[in-house]
């Protein structure tokens, strides 16, 4: 144990000097804003906090509004006013377009192959604009109407039920997320499914579960090296996850893909099914790519 305990440091002493060579040699000529001088190898991110939003206020009334920080190996700008943001957002969007590499993306959201997460180009261009037209159009939406209705008027039947049947309260909360579940399986996959489909835990489970492990700060983005430790645990649910995913989505394929009535509509899976396998664009969309916009677009309705 002790040896390896000693290797490992040695290991990581060495990535520093490695590190700060190579830094010194890229920056040579780069002219960065100012910001606070962190420690090797582990950056700046000890002055994040429990607060990061107040912390980093606090940091940017030192150093301007234009701030840079080193979080472990990654260098970041941080903004800080309206007028910066524009300035980033707005007059040079193309070159702060694309999402670094994020390790929730990758293990839970297919590497980084959906719209959130996919690199700026033809790819993402394309995808957002099928999920526009297919999904948030104004004529989709209205398309939706009777579906809505439908669904509204179950969950209403349903409270009526439970009123009569039983003196114990309801639990609207889980009604309401319930109806939010079935609606998005209707839009996006064409039918609903049950939470026993998905996992014991049902949809809204796994889905929160998704969410915070994504959103978690993980050391692996920060110090890439560590990765292969897993100090936090995290890409070991990361993968337990979309395991689960990954399951649901193949089945949910391989139903689209037998043969179908003629006269049945098209929801959203055929539509990004019809077009895998294409090689008209600069990309080619496969089963992994299929799967990647079905989980952001089933995250998305249900947060909404």
């Amino acid at each position: 144990m002790a040896l390896w305990i000693w290797a490992t440091i040695g290991v990581l002493a060495l990535v520093h000097v490695l590190q700060t060579w190579i830094s010194k040699g890229k920056n040579k000529n780069k002219m960065l804003p100012p910001g606070p001088r962190g420690f090797p190898i582990f950056g700046s991110l000890h002055l994040l906090g429990k607060v990061p939003n107040r912390n980093l206020y606090q940091l940017a009334q030192k150093y301007g509004d234009i701030m840079y920080m080193r979080l472990g190996l990654q260098h970041n700008i941080v903004i800080s006013s309206p007028r910066a943001a524009e300035l980033f957002l707005k007059t040079h969007d193309l070159n702060f377009a694309s999402r670094p590499p994020h390790e929730g993306a990758k293990h839970v959201i297919f590497g980084q192959t959906n719209m959130s997460f996919a690199k700026y180009g033809p790819y993402w261009r394309d995808m957002r604009k099928m999920c526009t037209l297919e999904l948030l159009s104004n004529h989709k939406i209205n398309s939706f109407k009777a579906m809505r209705r439908e669904e509204v008027s179950l969950l209403i039947q349903s409270v009526q039920e439970d009123a009569n049947n039983r003196r114990v309260p309801i639990n609207l909360s889980d009604k309401i997320a319930s109806l939010s579940v079935d609606l998005t399986c209707r839009l996006v996959f064409g039918k609903k499914y049950k939470d026993e489909d998905f996992d014991e835990r049902g949809f809204t489970a796994v889905l929160k579960e998704s969410i915070q492990i994504v959103a978690a700060p993980n050391l692996n983005d920060h110090i890439p090296f560590l990765r292969p430790f897993d100090l936090q645990g995290l890409t070991k649910k990361m993968k337990s996850i979309n395991k689960k995913f990954n399951t649901f989505f193949e089945k949910i394929i391989d139903d689209h893909l037998q043969p179908k009535d003629e006269e049945r509509t098209k929801d959203f899976v055929d539509v990004v099914l019809g077009r895998m396998g294409s090689e008209e664009s600069d990309y080619r969309i496969e089963r992994v790519h299929v799967k990647a916009v079905m989980l952001v677009d089933f995250l998305l309705n249900i947060l909404n």
